[in-house]
């Protein structure tokens, strides 16, 4: 997979893009990524890659010119046909959950273009991208660090790049449950035992009290969530014991 993002603010990337399971899925050629100033397609000598909106008001609006230019030069060459997704990142876009970051993850490419100050050029909306995503219902100084999450996210959900892919249909969202409670060594600590069943060695009772922590977890923790579950006879049994 190929993610390519396109910024005012280049420099934030290397660290987190440097490190962990980002850095060795690019070393094991699993992720292919790129960072872009968008500066860089600017015309003129000084690259000014925002102007004053027009009607007034406080800020500065990111250009459509320089941003059109460096999605079109990101862009796979057409006679590939490789699947690619252009995606704005915005407070006003769709919010990230785990069910948007598995269907990004069936892209070939994706082109991330970070916002900015008051924003992007309307045309740039309209007529350039093909998706705007959000992290939350709160606003960022920039889009930089809401791409690094949708990078994270849907990164990790490429296969091979978590290496236990049992790992990833196990999180937290991914049926839809939260995950159940994890434990390591020591098995007493401080005079916190961790439950027998877990030392047990019986992998169907602990594939059961798993998924009976899941479900209350979710059931006390977000309702909102356990509301949407086909939840059965049997899960009910779990959460009555």
């Amino acid at each position: 997979m190929t993610i390519t993002v396109l910024t005012l603010f280049p420099e934030m990337f290397p660290g987190p893009l440097g490190a962990s399971m980002i850095k060795r899925a690019q070393e094991q050629g699993l992720l292919a990524i790129g960072v872009t100033d968008i500066r860089d397609y600017a015309e003129g000598r000084h690259r000014v890659a925002d102007d004053a909106p027009f009607g007034g008001g406080a800020g500065m609006v990111m250009k459509p010119e320089p941003i059109f230019a460096a999605v079109e030069a990101a862009r796979c060459p057409a006679e590939l046909g490789c699947r690619e997704r252009v995606i704005l990142l915005t407070p006003q876009g769709r919010t990230l959950n785990q069910g948007v970051a598995a269907e990004l993850a069936g892209y070939e490419h994706l082109i991330l273009v970070c916002g900015h100050y008051e924003g992007v050029d309307e045309r740039v909306r309209e007529h350039l991208v093909d998706d705007e995503l959000s992290i939350g219902d709160y606003v960022l100084t920039g889009g930089e660090l809401a791409a690094l999450v949708v990078l994270d996210a849907v990164a990790r959900l490429v296969p091979g790049v978590l290496g236990a892919e049992e790992g990833a249909a196990e999180d937290s969202f991914a049926a839809g449950l939260l995950e159940y409670p994890q434990y390591t060594r020591p098995a007493e600590f401080r005079g916190w035992q961790v439950p027998e069943v877990l030392l047990s060695g019986h992998h169907e009772q602990i594939r059961r009290w798993r998924h009976q922590q899941a479900l209350k977890r979710t059931r006390d923790r977000r309702p909102d969530l356990f509301e949407k579950l086909q939840v059965t006879e049997d899960d009910w049994e779990l959460l009555e014991e």
